[in-house]
């Protein structure tokens, strides 16, 4: 899809991994995680990749030599949003909408990927939110919807209130944007949360008070968006995949 490039984040310290490595390369199945992001990715035809690194970036950048991707450094931890507007500068001749996903999310289908990207395109939206809904949510960020189902926004765990806790359906950490928007609103965006950094999340909001309409597209296998934090989420991943080699699932 030539009009359509990807943003891969992959600068955070992954703390809870407990590992030596930095924890998109951590492997699964054999092969670090990171690289399954990217490999359903290239099968989207997109115009260019790139994967923000930061924590232990010269270990990530000796992985994806010849992997035909561009590398861009955050260099400080910033958050997501502040991730993201690192990329900006290499954009500045480009016009095609962004596709924004972590690189420790190797469960996403491409299929997946292509209808948030046909919902993006069908409804025109400054922004379209991969979401699902999670019986337990803990851990996700909510999505916010009004009387008419509009999303409003999304609140991270950390600052929401217990009423917003109750919400089932959560952010998927995979987002569309057409480009303009998405920078002008990161422009905007105040570290005024409790862990003091960028949210990409904060756009959402932005966006809406700016009057754009924001769309997204809800997928019906939670599993798929299950972001490897933990041996147990790595251990869980590893069940999935191989009960998807063996199409048990």
């Amino acid at each position: 899809m030539e009009n359509l490039i990807a943003i891969v984040l992959a600068a955070g310290m992954g703390t809870r991994m407990n590992s030596n490595s930095q924890k998109v390369l951590t492997h699964l199945l054999g092969k670090p995680m990171l690289f399954y992001v990217i490999s359903k990715l290239r099968r989207l035809n997109l115009s260019k990749i790139f994967v923000v690194v930061g924590h232990q970036k010269e270990e990530v950048n000796k992985k994806l030599e010849g992997e035909g991707v561009e590398i861009v450094e955050q260099k400080g931890l910033f958050g997501t949003g502040d991730a993201v507007r690192q990329v900006e500068p290499y954009l500045s001749s480009s016009k095609n909408d962004i596709l924004v996903l972590c690189g420790d999310t190797p469960l996403l289908r491409p299929s997946t990927l292509k209808n948030l990207i046909v919902e993006h395109k069908k409804k025109r939206t400054a922004a379209t939110i991969l979401t699902t809904n999670f019986f337990n949510p803990v851990g996700y960020g909510r999505i916010l919807r009004n009387g008419d189902e509009t999303i409003e926004g999304i609140i991270e765990e950390l600052d929401a209130s217990p009423q917003e806790r109750l919400i089932k359906e959560i952010n998927a950490g995979v987002y569309i944007f057409q480009k303009e928007p998405l920078f002008t609103a990161l422009s905007e965006i105040e570290p005024d949360n409790i862990k003091h950094e960028y949210y990409l999340t904060d756009v959402i909001g932005i966006l809406r008070r700016k009057k754009y309409y924001v769309a997204s597209y809800r997928t019906n296998e939670p599993d798929e968006i299950l972001g490897v934090n933990r041996k147990e989420d790595l251990m869980r991943a590893e069940k999935i995949l191989i009960r998807r080699r063996n199409g048990t699932m």
